[in-house]
């Protein structure tokens, strides 16, 4: 069963890879849309269990092709702990983008407060060999009543 919730936190960004040249930033830019929701039926507020779903979409607005080769994310709870995920692609794939082209999927977080936030990058690789970073803008994860 799934929570029918309203998303509680939507994020995005779009940033080209960080370069003096004007013209190179165009070249590559990726845009990532988030938006999460608290799973209630899988939470265990009682015993300091949250649980999280979140959906992202990444936009190829580039003029390149590029792949999603890794992730890295900062999860941080009310308490101030910190955890840093870093693996392979999204759910098991590496997205391949042309321009113009999205790529969707859902994911999960579990904390132990009913509060947090996530920010992160993907790592990609532009056909014309360039390396860079797709940032994604820090969100919300929340219990619902909670933040106004």
């Amino acid at each position: 069963m799934t929570d029918t919730t309203p998303p509680k936190s939507r994020a995005s960004s779009s940033h080209p890879v960080r370069d003096a040249d004007p013209a190179s930033a165009a070249l590559h830019k990726i845009r990532v849309d988030v938006s999460a929701n608290y799973v209630g039926e899988q939470s265990k507020p009682d015993e300091g269990h949250y649980a999280f779903s979140y959906t992202i979409t990444i936009r190829n607005e580039g003029q390149v092709p590029a792949r999603l080769l890794t992730r890295h994310w900062v999860i941080t709870d009310a308490n101030g702990k910190v955890k840093e995920v870093r693996g392979e692609g999204v759910v098991g794939e590496q997205p391949y983008l042309l321009p113009g082209q999205g790529f969707r999927y859902s994911s999960g977080a579990v904390l132990e407060t009913p509060v947090g936030a996530m920010q992160g990058s993907y790592q990609m690789l532009a056909d014309d060999g360039a390396h860079f970073d797709a940032p994604i803008a820090p969100f919300t994860l929340a219990m619902p009543g909670l933040l106004h």
